[in-house]
């Protein structure tokens, strides 16, 4: 199907005269998804579908090992105190987004004073094999109820950042070639709002990510993507450090002692003049303030760093040296 096809569109490998090959998607999507049609595709993404073949047993355990390591080090909240609480993912196994997933941790956590309260999920970086649990929906899932355990949810904040490719249907798991799911805009709202979490900020780096602001949106939410619900967004390859939002967005604007909303703002001018350059469709990056979150935001920018950080990686940008500058 179409949808599937979207999550192994960019199938760069490591860079040459690397020892190590991170995973790599090289065949087609499993039969069950490949024989279904779009509304049972659907439908499986809204009950947060999650599909894996040949994990070896071990791995298994390895990797209930890594989560529980890393669900087990989340700090209580303090109280009295709008603590935010980073839950950072990588769905894709392409390195793109493992190195994206990390370095977002890094720099919302201390933007949002997040320190033992950051929980990162991601495959490779490229470098080796990831000592972290995977991006998949029943890790995104358990991480979330850890978050939940342990903020309070009254006062307290979740920062999710997701980064993976997109689809009409939402934002896709792909391990490689072991594991296939999706979570749709249905399936995130239904954990969030079973789980009593209102106060959210939530990033979706993917194409057609726009699809997760009529459902996400609410009063005490915040909600930023990086393409409309009907546009790609850029930069998913995999050699780069950055997508173009992840780039603009937090390794620019987020690092700078600016108000979120001036740092959307910029980000989106930024990918604007990028698209723009090299003539790309825009991809109209979206955002949605409910007017309950301006509570919670003032307090947690109120103890953000007033020194801003230097960006790291090679500019996203850099992915499109080869395709002609527009006028």
């Amino acid at each position: 199907m179409r949808y599937w096809g979207l999550s192994i569109l960019m199938m760069a490998g490591a860079a040459g005269g690397q020892a190590y090959q991170p995973p790599a998607h090289t065949v087609a999507p499993p039969p069950i998804f490949a024989r279904a049609s779009p509304q049972e595709i659907q439908a499986a993404a809204d009950g947060g579908a999650q599909f894996e073949q040949g994990r070896p047993a071990r791995w298994t355990l390895a990797e209930h090992r890594r989560l529980a390591t890393a669900l087990a080090a989340v700090q209580p909240q303090r109280r009295g105190v709008v603590d935010a609480y980073v839950l950072s993912v990588a769905l894709d196994s392409d390195p793109v987004f493992g190195r994206e997933a990390r370095e977002a941790a890094k720099v919302l956590s201390r933007r949002y004073d997040a320190a033992g309260r950051t929980i990162v999920l991601a495959g490779s970086d490229g470098s080796k094999d990831s000592d972290l649990p995977r991006g998949s929906p029943d890790n995104i899932a358990a991480a979330l109820a850890r978050v939940a355990e342990a903020m309070d949810v009254r006062e307290d904040v979740l920062v999710l950042y997701t980064t993976s490719h997109g689809a009409p249907l939402g934002i896709v798991y792909n391990d490689a070639d072991q594991g296939y799911g999706a979570v749709s805009p249905t399936r995130l709202w239904q954990m969030l709002s079973d789980l009593g979490i209102a106060n959210r900020l939530v990033f979706v780096s993917a194409c057609y990510s726009g699809v997760f602001v009529p459902m996400l949106s609410s009063h005490g939410s915040v909600v930023v993507t990086a393409a409309s619900a009907e546009r790609s967004s850029f930069g998913c390859v995999s050699d780069n450090d950055w997508t173009f939002f992840g780039d603009a967005l937090v390794n620019h604007a987020l690092r700078r002692p600016q108000p979120l909303a001036a740092a959307v703002g910029e980000a989106t001018a930024t990918i604007a003049k990028w698209e723009g350059d090299h003539q790309l469709l825009p991809s109209e990056p979206q955002a949605s303030f409910g007017a309950g979150a301006a509570g919670w935001l003032a307090a947690l920018e109120a103890r953000s760093p007033k020194a801003a950080t230097a960006p790291v990686g090679k500019p996203a940008i850099a992915s499109m040296k080869d395709v002609p500058k527009g006028r």
